[in-house]
């Protein structure tokens, strides 16, 4: 028998509420881009994976960290590289003296967090954005035949320049399926970077509550 979830007008009101708060602690993060924020909340709540495009110094990562602040969530940062490997993103298997007898042990890697910030997708090699395509559809990673399930809820939020940006490699079809959303982020236009300079501090990021405790969000969703 299929089952419905049954919503209280009060649970409605609740998660508009918490959605708003949300909205308007990131338009404090990054100015002047409230439909991105938009289409980036939707796709968390969701469940879905989003990748942000844009030249470097738009504030795409600035977004991503603010996210995981007022979700009350895990974060890692990975910047993607040309020499990475993919055992740097899943984690590696260590030997290691276990009663008295040495064996492989797993050590996980960053990918084991609520919210994983993968910094300039696109200067990893394919090979390496691989590590990534069973993580992102079914909340594991498989390493040496064990499987390991990730965090519940898991997310990747990445960030890639323009391919037409000298050292980035195309992102394999495969990989760019597993996203719910592929964003653009646009220039900021001049009212927008003057508030910019009068509002930011040099070095200092912004200060952002906790809109909604992990276990609040997971609910909403």
């Amino acid at each position: 028998m299929e089952k419905h979830l049954s919503l209280s007008e009060s649970d409605l009101q609740g998660a508009s509420s918490s959605i708003q708060k949300l909205r308007a602690a990131l338009n404090e993060v990054l100015f002047g881009q409230e439909e991105l924020i938009d289409l980036v909340i939707c796709g968390v709540v969701a469940r879905g994976h989003v990748l942000l495009e844009g030249l470097p110094g738009l504030g795409k990562t600035e977004l991503v960290k603010g996210l995981a602040k007022a979700l009350s969530l895990t974060s890692r940062r990975v910047q993607f590289t040309p020499d990475l490997l993919p055992g740097d993103i899943t984690g590696n298997p260590v030997l290691q003296e276990v009663e008295g007898r040495r064996e492989f042990v797993f050590q996980p890697g960053p990918i084991f967090t609520n919210l994983l910030l993968a910094d300039e997708i696109n200067r990893a090699s394919p090979k390496t954005q691989s590590a990534l395509l069973e993580a992102m559809q079914e909340r594991r990673v498989t390493v040496l035949g064990h499987t390991h399930t990730l965090p519940d809820p898991f997310f990747v939020l990445a960030t890639q320049n323009p391919i037409e940006l000298e050292g980035t490699y195309p992102l394999p079809e495969a990989q760019v399926d597993r996203f719910l959303f592929k964003l653009d982020v646009p220039r900021n236009s001049a009212s927008t970077l003057a508030k910019i300079v009068s509002n930011r501090e040099l070095g200092v990021e912004p200060e952002l509550p906790a809109i909604l405790s992990r276990e609040d969000f997971t609910v909403m969703q």
